[in-house]
């Protein structure tokens, strides 16, 4: 039996990077509980043109937990109250009827408000850009299963490859640290043959690139695992840290 709740919604609009921000109050009735997040969002929105007053500008595309754009900080946690979940598959019967709704943009300096709640995330791209993948020829494609990758390797490599790139790890950092997303993407390379002729470079270069752009450090308190919708783990870290440490030493 369907069952519909009224939620009181507090939203942050901000018109951009250098202006102030704020919380608006709204109420949104008769919400399905099978509704997803974003849909509830878009009968906000719906409600606001009825009402000639401006839209809750936010950010979304897939609606599938692939792309990760979908980023929304909602009562104090990244993506929300459910676990493993990106904002596009949480559901409002994770909330309770009568229930306030904080709604905020990821929060980092890193990732600079362009309206509302969508934030620029450009800086994950410029890391990416800085070694984040394999530039070396290495031939042709290769016939399935010729060139031997133990399974415990490649299955290693696959889950770090999981990584969508939201931002929920640095979101939930009280440093906001990317070393998270940035060992993931270095990680899932390292562990492949393709990827390490180029290992000692692009550990350096994505480093280097990340503490440039105002990432904090990281001081491993495992928030970024814990919040982070892909389950990437906190040991990809540790691989990064000895992949960066062993490329100085190649110097």
């Amino acid at each position: 039996m369907e069952k519909n709740i009224n939620i009181t919604v507090k939203v942050w609009r901000q018109n951009g990077p250098k202006e102030k921000g704020r919380f608006e109050t709204h109420k949104v009735n008769n919400v399905s509980i099978d509704t997803s997040f974003l849909e509830m969002l878009d009968i906000l929105n719906e409600q606001l043109i009825n009402e000639n007053k401006e839209p809750v500008a936010f950010d979304h595309d897939c609606r599938e937990g692939i792309c990760g754009m979908c980023s929304l900080y909602i009562n104090g946690r990244p993506h929300g109250p459910d676990d493993d979940v990106t904002t596009c598959q949480l559901h409002m019967r994770k909330f309770k009827d009568g229930q306030t709704v904080t709604i905020e943009p990821w929060r980092s300096a890193a990732f600079p408000v362009i309206k509302d709640l969508i934030v620029d995330r450009r800086a994950f791209d410029k890391i990416i850009a800085a070694g984040g993948y394999v530039s070396v020829n290495t031939g042709g494609i290769p016939d399935a299963n010729s060139i031997g990758i133990p399974k415990a390797d490649a299955d290693e490599a696959m889950d770090s490859a999981s990584c969508i790139g939201c931002g929920a790890c640095v979101a939930a950092c009280k440093n906001g640290s990317a070393m998270l997303f940035v060992s993931a993407k270095v990680s899932h390379l390292a562990m492949l043959p393709q990827g390490r002729i180029e290992g000692a470079r692009r550990a350096k270069a994505m480093v280097a690139k990340m503490d440039e752009l105002g990432f904090g450090n990281c001081t491993n308190t495992g928030a970024c695992e814990v919040e982070c919708p892909k389950n990437i783990s906190l040991s990809n870290i540790a691989r990064l840290n000895r992949e960066f440490l062993s490329a100085k030493f190649q110097d």
